[in-house]
């Protein structure tokens, strides 16, 4: 089930038998010369979709655009201020909570949205104790980003034998190949693995890595590729979820 293609009468049914949903989140920014701008909300979105089809969870609708100010050299990019991002999580489960829902399960797509998630998720909990203090409902929040976990881990090094890096890698474009195989991009990649290292700012960051990746090599993404990554995090994080809403 998803949120915006079901009725009230629908989620309030949900609500009977589990408080618990899906939200995937992501970025619109820069992921090099074959990556979609799109490419972390679409991650986001098709395993958390994969993960609700596993699990019969409810899955909220995708936020798109994340904290990317590190991005914004180049265009096509957008981005929220930390404590945009922050209020606009704090309204999302605000309003959900209203309802009933209790479990919060985040899918990231975007390892620059880490820090400020989390510190939202700090936000939600006091605002949620200050408003009813003792009569506070049992809210929970959890994060997944979709490659923090063995199994994407293991078969992206199969896969690109250390070519990965950390930016505009060949492991997302390959998951955006598989969801849109119609959208696949080509480019010449000099060199074929970029430059690792770690930058200061947007200026600092295109000045270092000017076609946008970091120590990665995309032109190895293959859609197939993709495929394996999406069943392997599919089965990584519905197994995470599960264990989500089986704590005590």
């Amino acid at each position: 089930m998803q949120l915006h293609l079901s009725t009230w009468a629908e989620v309030e049914t949900y609500l009977k038998t589990s408080k618990g949903i899906i939200m995937p989140i992501g970025s619109t920014e820069q992921h090099g010369p074959n990556g979609l701008v799109g490419t972390d909300a679409i991650c986001a979105e098709v395993i958390a979709k994969g993960v609700g089809d596993a699990t019969g969870a409810l899955v909220g609708p995708t936020i798109p655009v994340g904290m990317a100010v590190h991005h914004m050299e180049f265009p096509g990019s957008m981005t929220l201020k930390p404590s945009t991002l922050i209020a606009l999580l704090r309204d999302y489960v605000g309003s959900l909570a209203e309802h009933g829902f209790e479990r919060f399960f985040f899918v990231n797509g975007h390892g620059g949205n880490i820090a400020t998630v989390r510190a939202a998720f700090y936000e939600i909990h006091a605002e949620n104790r200050a408003l009813r203090g003792r009569d506070a409902p049992d809210l929970r929040c959890a994060l997944a980003s979709w490659w923090e976990n063995g199994e994407v881990a293991r078969l992206s090094r199969e896969l690109y034998q250390g070519k990965e890096g950390s930016h505009a890698t060949p492991s997302e474009v390959s998951l955006t190949q598989y969801a849109y195989p119609d959208s696949i991009k080509t480019a010449a990649l000099e060199p074929e693995q970029a430059p690792a290292g770690g930058f200061h700012d947007a200026r600092d960051f295109r000045r270092r890595y000017p076609d946008g990746r970091i120590g990665s090599a995309p032109g190895l993404a293959r859609p197939e590729h993709g495929r394996q990554l999406y069943e392997a995090a599919v089965g990584a994080i519905a197994t995470q979820y599960r264990a989500f809403l089986a704590e005590q």
